[in-house]
């Protein structure tokens, strides 16, 4: 047994990795380096389109890399090798999220590093990433929570008075709200749009409920939605 475990910790010495703590250390700084980006990302992100899981891979995909180029340290043979597996896998389904891209990319970087005696980096490397996966998904990284419904109605009436009393009602009930669409659709009715990010999501019916006591107000459609879409 104790064989092993000293076969476990010691084949990477003089493999270029400098030993396990500079291996931890490596993965480490490449986490921190992967979280800046996705914060980055997140903060600079303006368009419709937006995807949590792409986020999470923008974190995820450093510490990877940092791996595989530590395996690649020092031997040619294994540069080499890594071109010729990307060469020879191929997949009858095409790929359509980023996060199972990224863990095909885990599965071959472990299965390389195992295969050249790379023991403790490949541990450390396993621990690392099955690690920094589990805090993505328990602190939901990448996720905007900016609004969580639609509201969509038509106005019957004044049109000036009853988006007075309609921008009212909102304040009462909603923590943000956003004009998304005002179409006139005849001489006295207008049809509005609203994202809106309800207070208590629990009581959306309430919302509903008080347009529907307004007089002009019609066709009150409230859609909830769990987050920003997401292609």
């Amino acid at each position: 047994m104790n064989g092993f475990v000293e076969m476990l910790f010691d084949s990477d010495v003089g493999a270029g990795s400098g030993g396990p703590l500079t291996a931890l250390f490596i993965l480490l700084l490449a986490f921190v380096v992967g979280q800046f980006i996705g914060w980055v990302y997140m903060w600079t992100h303006r368009g419709l389109s937006y995807s949590q899981t792409f986020v999470g891979s923008l974190v995820v995909i450093p510490v990877l890399v940092a791996m595989m180029m530590m395996l690649m340290s020092g031997s040619i043979a294994f540069a080499f090798g890594l071109l010729a597996v990307f060469a020879v896998v191929r997949f009858r389904n095409v790929l359509k999220d980023t996060r199972d891209t990224t863990f095909i990319l885990w599965s071959i970087m472990q299965g390389l590093g195992v295969g050249t005696m790379r023991f403790s980096t490949s541990l450390i490397a396993a621990l690392g990433v099955a690690t920094v996966l589990a805090y993505l998904r328990m602190t939901s990284f990448g996720s905007r929570h900016r609004f969580d419904a639609v509201l969509s109605l038509q106005l019957s009436g004044n049109v000036g008075s009853l988006m007075s009393q309609l921008k009212r009602i909102l304040y009462e009930h909603c923590a943000r709200t956003l004009l998304a669409n005002q179409r006139k659709t005849g001489a006295d009715s207008t049809s509005v749009s609203y994202r809106v990010l309800l207070r208590d999501p629990e009581r959306s019916h309430e919302l509903q409920l008080a347009l529907e006591n307004c007089e002009g107000f019609g066709n009150i459609s409230l859609f909830l939605r769990e987050d920003e879409s997401e292609v």
